[in-house]
């Protein structure tokens, strides 16, 4: 008896389990079972021809029922009325539901974050912060369109807030080698850090680095000593400084220039203030000229140029820009191709 009651424990966790493992085997013992008996009634029109067969099976599991091909012999009629048709509904059902199932566990390991994203050269966003990371998104979108795409990566308990725009990981730290992975940091061509605490940014900034040192690292700090630290151990990266203060004295001092800064920064057409350089084959040139240039030709408006490491803002129109040097312009879009040979 005890024997008896353990096979029947193990027959009903190995066989009623219906793992993707237990739905071949029963799938391949129906397709046997179906066969030798189709073929012990002298159903041989049915059986001579394997992809007859499989075909039959299909139609007949599938109810849609062509009527090309159907028993001949009363024994033949009575094993498709007791097992074929029954058993091949039961097993169609299952693995129709078992792919539905995959596939739905697929598209929310997606959502939650759980699954590796499979793009390269991405825009990696490391931190939540609500309302501001998703008007941060929506910029981006609206700069890389077509080009690179943009992969959040959270510690926050959420879902991916944009399906289907955007790639979303979830991670318990953003220091954790086996779950960085699934971001695919080695990879990505930009990387945004952005948290609400500075010592997360740090770290975080620090690990990308260290994984992906020719990445642009761009962190935003609320202390400017911990933005200074990350400085001075990686040179490459731009550290983006809380500027509440210095807004709040500068609309005091003249009023409307939030307006302004939140038009250049954050303007609902995209930013407005873009960079690009000036060629590296061309002759040296004044600043007169590229500002002249520029308005003329593409209603660009030049304001700083980049050169040896320091930003000089409003330049002098004597000042030359030498082959290289970064330029810095107002535009009501990004000028995707400079008319450089019309310089005058």
């Amino acid at each position: 008896m005890t024997l008896w009651l353990y096979l029947r424990r193990a027959l009903k966790a190995t066989l009623f389990d219906l793992s993707t493992r237990n739905l071949l085997l029963l799938t391949a013992l129906y397709v046997v079972l179906s066969w030798l008996l189709l073929k012990l009634t002298g159903e041989y029109e049915l059986t001579d021809n394997f992809s007859n067969f499989i075909y039959y099976l299909m139609v007949t599991a599938s109810t849609v029922g062509y009527g090309d091909h159907s028993p001949v012999t009363d024994m033949g009629k009575w094993v498709v009325v007791i097992f074929i048709i029954p058993g091949g509904l039961a097993l169609f059902a299952s693995i129709l539901g078992r792919i539905g199932s995959n596939l739905v566990d697929y598209w929310r390991a997606g959502v939650l974050g759980k699954r590796k994203v499979n793009t390269d050269n991405h825009i990696l966003l490391l931190g939540w912060n609500g309302q501001r990371t998703l008007h941060l998104i929506r910029m981006l979108q609206h700069e890389e369109e077509g080009n690179r795409p943009i992969v959040l990566c959270t510690r926050s308990d959420i879902e991916n807030p944009l399906p289907g725009e955007i790639g979303f990981v979830k991670v318990s730290s953003y220091t954790d080698a086996q779950e960085m992975k699934n971001a695919r940091i080695d990879v990505a061509s930009c990387i945004v850090v952005d948290n609400l605490e500075d010592d997360i940014t740090l770290s975080a900034a620090l690990y990308c680095t260290n994984i992906n040192p020719d990445a642009h690292l761009v962190a935003y700090f609320k202390d400017e000593a911990l933005s200074a630290l990350l400085s001075q151990h990686c040179p490459n990266a731009e550290c983006i400084p809380a500027v509440g203060a210095e807004m709040l004295a500068k609309a005091a001092v003249d009023p409307g220039s939030s307006a302004l800064h939140q038009e250049l920064l954050a303007s609902t057409r995209g930013m407005t203030q873009y960079s690009t350089y000036y060629p590296a084959t061309a002759l040296e040139i004044s600043v007169e000229k590229v500002f002249l240039f520029m308005k003329n030709h593409h209603q660009a408006t030049l304001i700083a140029v980049e050169g040896e490491g320091n930003i000089e803002l409003n330049p002098d129109l004597e000042t030359v820009i030498k082959p290289g040097n970064k330029l810095f312009y107002i535009a009501d879009e990004r000028i995707e191709q400079f008319e450089w040979g019309k310089i005058v």
